[in-house]
């Protein structure tokens, strides 16, 4: 998480979203970094309104826009097969070694996700406790360059972006059978995915 307090904006790391690429190149500028501790990098937002908020406003008068990267949500699911089968994951609870996409997917659906496929989903993070998406500025994985682009505007700074924490490629084909399912119970993540594109990558909350 990154806090630019001349832009006024908040800028959420959602996890698989390109988030580590992003982060480095904009930190030098932000005022306020979450880059070390996992749980502080990738604070969802019912976290950051119930804590971290309150403080931007009460000790720094603060209210800073919020801005977050959403990611295709089945591509989103294979990003995280892919990290979960690296070969340094092997023998831990957390590894996916062995397993196919189909299994992962159903694995992160079911009612207790193992630990390797416990990834939650990108609407739960960036949903508040009423429900609601309250973020300002919601962006589209598949187009960054106008996220690029809005932060060069609102920072006044140039964004050189290189590829980072890049997992290897995986076969990671899924069935029609479990893409269904997958899209019934990620619903919320498709249809608010689907709204960004359908906004030219830039949708205003």
């Amino acid at each position: 998480m990154l806090v630019f307090v001349d832009a006024n904006l908040t800028l959420f790391a959602v996890p698989k979203t390109g988030s580590t690429a992003y982060h480095v190149s904009l930190r030098s500028r932000a005022d306020i970094v979450m880059a070390h501790k996992g749980h502080l990098k990738h604070m969802n937002l019912r976290t950051y309104e119930r804590h971290f908020a309150p403080y931007l406003a009460q000790v720094h008068g603060l209210r800073p826009e919020r801005v977050a990267v959403m990611r295709d949500p089945l591509e989103h699911l294979r990003s995280w097969y892919r990290y979960r089968q690296r070969p340094e994951r092997s023998g831990t609870p957390r590894s996916a070694a062995g397993l196919d996409f189909d299994s992962f997917v159903l694995a992160a659906i079911s009612d207790a996700p193992p630990a390797y496929a416990d990834i939650g989903s990108q609407y739960a993070f960036l949903s508040s406790n009423d429900g609601g998406v309250h973020v300002e500025h919601l962006f589209a994985y598949e187009k960054l360059g106008v996220f690029h682009r809005f932060m060069e505007e609102r920072t006044g700074r140039d964004i050189e972006v290189s590829q980072r924490n890049v997992s290897p490629g995986a076969e990671a084909p899924i069935s029609a059978q479990v893409e269904a399912r997958l899209r019934r119970a990620r619903a919320d993540d498709f249809a608010l995915h689907a709204r960004i594109m359908e906004a030219g990558g830039h949708l205003l909350g």
